[in-house]
């Protein structure tokens, strides 16, 4: 297998659960010392919280975010550590391009968990809760969902075009209700609002940006080692500076995940590996490119077997 055919994609919110990792934590001393690290980085024990928390708990963004970061990153050592093979491309899905960059040596891992951890803060605070919603929709091409969503009032908007036929609107919750009902209304199979109290990549996400810059202002950021596709224009970047502007505008951003893989695909990758929990991106990747070979690392047994099949 060429180095070039091989990408590594990392999840975004909502792929994380109480008790994930517990059989990679118990094989791989990677894994131990990520987690280890980070709750050293956060001044709590992040481990016992992902085994014996509350998903209540879990599920609170500024918590989801550094802990999906530390998982992915911890997967990725472990995966280095057995030998695994070098991807030419990454990519993350929203918080997962945070994971991708850290895995890249793009950010440190420290500087990684805190900037999530205040990143999950600033979206959570910057629409009061109850005010925000999204909702997938299912079964609808891409311009007749934006062309309803610009034609209903108030603040509603395509957000994450996840694969052909399923994008995730977001904005405010009168307005999303209203295209929810003309969706529907248009052919969608499904459009079904989605368990979040805030609405991701949407303009209503600016304060968040802003406060953002704010803190990564005095960030080291390098030059990724391993090029990351970006959510905002689904293209590579080498420019620290310009890595940070991306990082602030994707949090007001839709995530353009479909042109990510498109992109990596025309460079030639045919196997994505999905390092983190949970198998989201899988599903996604083989709708939008029948082709691709994936593979998950979430145990011992995926990351052998995919060491086994890549190299």
């Amino acid at each position: 297998m060429s180095e070039k055919s091989l990408a590594f994609v990392f999840p975004g919110q909502g792929s994380q659960k109480v008790g994930m990792l517990a059989a990679a934590h118990e094989q791989f001393e990677a894994v131990r010392d990520t987690f280890a690290e980070a709750s050293d980085a956060l001044g709590y024990d992040m481990w016992d919280l992902v085994q014996n928390g509350e998903q209540d708990a879990l599920n609170l963004t500024e918590t989801t975010q550094p802990v999906l970061l530390a998982s992915s990153v911890a997967l990725w050592r472990a995966w280095q550590s057995q030998g695994g093979a070098r991807p030419a491309l990454m990519a993350g899905h929203s918080l997962g391009e945070f994971s991708a960059l850290v895995c890249a040596g793009a950010l440190g891992f420290a500087d990684g968990v805190r900037l999530v951890r205040s990143r999950g803060q600033f979206m959570q605070t910057a629409v009061p809760v109850g005010e925000g919603a999204m909702a997938a929709i299912i079964g609808l091409d891409d311009d007749t969902i934006n062309r309803i969503c610009a034609d209903t009032d108030g603040v509603v908007a395509a957000v994450n075009f996840n694969s052909p036929g399923q994008v995730v609107i977001a904005g405010h919750t009168g307005p999303v209700d209203t295209a929810i009902a003309a969706l529907k209304e248009a052919g969608a199979k499904r459009a079904m609002p989605l368990p979040v109290s805030a609405p991701f990549h949407t303009e209503l996400m600016q304060p968040a940006g802003e406060r953002l810059a704010e803190a990564m202002a005095d960030l080291d950021i390098n030059s990724p080692e391993i090029p990351v596709v970006h959510n905002v224009h689904a293209q590579t970047e080498s420019d620290p500076e310009a890595i940070r502007a991306l990082l602030v505008q994707q949090i007001y951003s839709p995530v353009q995940w479909t042109r990510c893989i498109q992109a990596m695909t025309d460079a030639g990758v045919t196997n994505i590996v999905e390092c983190g929990p949970g198998k989201v991106l899988s599903g996604l990747n083989r709708r939008i490119d029948k082709a691709l070979a994936s593979y998950s690392l979430e145990d011992p047994e995926s990351l052998a077997s995919a060491k086994q099949e890549l190299g």
